[in-house]
């Protein structure tokens, strides 16, 4: 391997030189024909020749101890990076981020592709659910991967010209002529959205047998927002179905090229936008990764409260829509009742509801209020007597039981094989929950139990999900009782403005303030990777700074995405109300979907 030793340095913290031993093994199999590319989160990253991409993969997936999923692929544009040092030569760049759950740690594999010659073989057969991350790579950035069942666009419609995460393809709408929609445009844009069977391998009729189509969405009750599933029926049995997505794409990781360090904050809030505050800690934590940005314990503890705040109205708000998914009206107009409640704190101490965007680089927006833990105290003393009528009234109703027991079951192999995470994953009997097993913000101070089960179907995945309501719970009363003092934010120039005295005396500090707050902080270049237990699974953000006011490429990877590409193989042979049991349970947000 060139650039770096086989073995970690003995300098490393242990979990570090556990995550940076494949490195040997690789060695051992491949020889020294890899670059190691150091980054600012402690993840081994390596480039491999194309040529030996797939080897490299299916040896990592079948070790002993494998890379059991493909937690992420993405490409990066890298024509106009300038910060390349010791890289190797590469127009654009495709990584595959690999998860060990034995090992509890990741690997990065990157592939350096010429501008002239943009293929790369698919790795579909390794995992499935590679198959939408290349169809976005392709859709995105034009990258082919030879040999996908189906490399068609994913986001954007079919006839849709460029790929919009090339450094050339304007960021900004007025860069772009108006948008006019007459008549034949609109004709031919219906027409493209025909779905023709034959072009995903689905047939009409058969010797004994004549199928019907069925187009559920994209505006539909229960597609839980602009989502579209083609259903392929004989009768009410589903023989096959394609979801279709791109309805929300709102260009996300684009936008993030054309904002600051600190003004693209709001932006993480629209992506699950159920979310809140707990999208801007991944995004948040990365870029103080890159600055190296130590926030006071305060901070953490105060993103660790917040957080499980927001993981609770959003379980609330799956809990009473997949209620009344099933055939129950009343529980939705109590889960909004109690998620309501918590809005009133969350707007206490942040002024904001769904969306406040109160996580800074370095701290949070301000202080905690006076009074503050008198309304956490009311909420905590209000909400486990009503998860427990939610439990008596609606799971343990026979209707409930009925339609949920048993349907839309996966197993652990399934699960990991399509990049299934969070409360989907932990339903199929795997303990696997991020702020156990790698602690972040300080969560190993904190007692809580990961909730786990064992039939992987629609009702375990949604007890889960009152269960660990009570589990965020007790965090946020352990967070009331512990609060740390000190401030609210890091002293540093990246993040927070010098103080005003010195401004007003040392013309220095005054350029630096102007300029930060100007144009925005110059992170130092390098690359990062945060990952957080969200309220729908996994979510990461992978930052390429190249020494600027802004991101050189944000990637952002949500839950959602790879869940919606898992439903044919859970839900094939099913009925229709089972879908629609299924889909409930998933607990999906388009936005999160699409970006």
């Amino acid at each position: 391997m060139a650039d770096t030793q086989t073995a970690p340095p003995d300098a490393m913290p242990q979990e570090t030189r556990a995550a940076f031993m494949v490195l040997s093994e690789l060695h051992a199999r491949f020889g020294d024909g890899f670059t190691v590319q150091a980054t600012l989160d402690d993840m081994p990253t390596i480039w491999v020749a194309r040529s030996q991409l797939l080897d490299v993969l299916m040896f990592l997936r079948m070790l002993p101890k494998p890379y059991v999923m493909l937690f992420d692929l993405a490409a990066i544009d890298e024509r106009l990076r300038k910060h390349r040092e010791g890289l190797p030569p590469s127009d654009f760049t495709v990584f595959y981020h690999l998860m060990s759950l034995e090992r509890n740690c990741d690997i990065r594999i990157k592939v350096a592709l010429s501008e002239a010659d943009l293929h790369c073989p698919t790795a579909t057969r390794i995992w499935p659910n590679a198959n939408w991350y290349e169809r976005e790579a392709w859709d995105m950035f034009g990258i082919v991967f030879d040999g996908h069942p189906h490399l068609q666009r994913i986001l954007l419609p079919k006839y849709w010209e460029g790929h919009p995460l090339r450094k050339e393809y304007s960021a900004r709408a007025t860069e772009f002529d108006p948008y006019r929609l007459n008549a034949a445009k609109l004709n031919f844009e219906q027409e493209n959205l025909r779905f023709k069977p034959e072009e995903w391998g689905m047939k009409r009729s058969g010797r004994d047998e004549d199928f019907m189509f069925l187009n559920l969405g994209p505006n539909h009750p229960s597609a839980h927002g602009a989502f579209r599933i083609v259903l392929q029926l004989n009768g009410e049995e589903i023989i096959d179905c394609i979801p279709d997505i791109g309805y929300h794409h709102r260009g996300a990781e684009k936008m993030a090229e054309r904002q600051t360090w600190h003004s693209f904050i709001p932006y993480t809030d629209r992506v699950d936008y159920l979310g809140g505050v707990m999208n801007n800690l991944p995004y948040v934590m990365t870029v103080e990764k890159l600055a190296g940005i130590k926030v006071p314990a305060r901070v953490d503890t105060i993103r660790i409260m917040m957080s499980e705040f927001f993981r609770i109205t959003s379980h609330l708000l799956f809990l009473g829509t997949f209620i009344q998914d099933i055939g129950g009206m009343t529980p939705v107009f109590f889960a909004f009742t109690d998620r309501q409640k918590a809005y009133d704190v969350i707007e206490a101490i942040t002024g904001f509801r769904m969306h406040p965007a109160w996580f800074r680089i370095g701290g949070v927006a301000h202080d905690l209020p006076r009074g503050w833990e008198r309304l956490v105290q009311e909420f905590l003393s209000w909400l486990p007597k009503r998860l427990d009528e939610y439990i008596k009234a609606a799971m343990q109703n026979s209707v409930m039981i009925a339609r949920t027991r048993d349907v839309a079951q996966y197993d652990a192999r399934q699960a990991l094989a399509w990049g299934v995470t969070g409360p989907g994953l932990r339903a199929t009997g795997v303990d696997f929950d991020l702020r156990k097993a790698r602690p972040y913000c300080g969560y190993e101070n904190f007692e809580f139990e990961v909730p786990v089960g064992h039939r992987g179907d629609a009702y375990d995945r949604c007890m889960l999900r009152i269960e660990e309501m009570r589990q965020s719970l007790r965090i946020i009363r352990q967070c009331m009782e512990h609060m740390p003092a000190g401030a609210y934010k890091a002293d540093h120039p990246l993040a927070v403005p010098p103080p005003k005295d010195k401004t007003l005396h040392d013309i220095e500090t005054l350029i630096t303030h102007f300029l930060s707050v100007s144009w925005g902080p110059i992170m130092p270049a390098g690359e990062a990777c945060t990952i957080v237990e969200a309220t729908k699974g996994l979510n990461s953000y992978y930052l390429t700074s190249d020494k600027s006011t802004m991101s050189y490429r944000t990637r952002i990877r949500t839950p959602s995405f790879t869940h919606l590409q898992q439903i044919p193989s859970v839900i094939n042979g099913s009925m229709i109300s089972d879908l629609i049991a299924y889909l409930a349970s998933i607990d999906f947000v388009m936005a999160d979907v699409d970006r």
